[in-house]
């Protein structure tokens, strides 16, 4: 009874251990390799003028896209300045053409009882919101540049061996354990000749 509780233990425990392994990678997948695959570019939420679907703290990736494509309703992130660095990630309400043939769009925080003073040319924009993750744009505004490269592969490679040792124990666990259950066809059981399976069988 003891042995079959602390087996069922383990199991659990490996069974915890792959799902933190899942969501560490996904996290990494998400933040990192999935925006440098698509071209696509990571932003932090840095105040609640989007909540509450997108709160502070809420990674958003956005992917460039031609502004005809970009209508109403939809999440974009520009520059405040042409060419400057700060950005701003908030929903279109209204889109027009200037004379000379150039989109603009007006823009406001879903949070924000008024439309933002200042039109968007299409050369401000960075991108339109592909997907959001909350809470994870925390982490990620601590990695830039070299860091998040390193991290990337880092934690790539740091998951590959917790999975190879995990895939090793767990093979060697099966091959500890004795059989049980067999029996000889015309022979009586007994006590001297089934041995009972030691607790040692079910560590990890």
């Amino acid at each position: 009874m003891v042995g079959r509780l602390r087996s069922a233990t383990a199991a659990g425990a490996r069974v915890a251990s792959w799902l933190v392994l899942l969501l560490a990678l996904a996290a990494v997948v998400l933040a990192v390799l999935v925006p440098r695959l698509a071209g696509a570019t990571p932003y932090t939420v840095l105040t609640g003028s989007m909540s509450p679907e997108h709160p502070p703290g809420t990674l958003v990736v956005v992917r460039p896209v031609p502004s005809a494509e970009i209508g109403v309703g939809d999440v974009i992130t520009y520059q405040l300045e042409s060419g400057e660095g700060t950005v701003v990630t908030h929903r279109v309400v209204e889109q027009g053409v200037q004379s000379d043939g150039e989109a603009w769009f007006r823009t406001q925080g879903d949070a924000n009882a008024v439309p933002d003073a200042e039109t968007v040319r299409e050369v401000q924009v960075r991108g339109r919101l592909w997907y959001s993750v909350p809470h994870l744009g925390r982490a990620s505004a601590l990695l830039t540049g070299d860091s998040r490269v390193l991290l990337t592969y880092g934690v790539a490679g740091l998951l590959a061996l917790y999975a190879a040792s995990m895939f090793t124990s767990t093979l060697a666990e099966r091959r500890r354990r004795p059989a049980t259950g067999r029996h000889v066809a015309g022979a009586e059981p007994t006590t001297e000749a089934t041995p009972h399976p030691t607790e040692e069988g079910a560590r990890t």
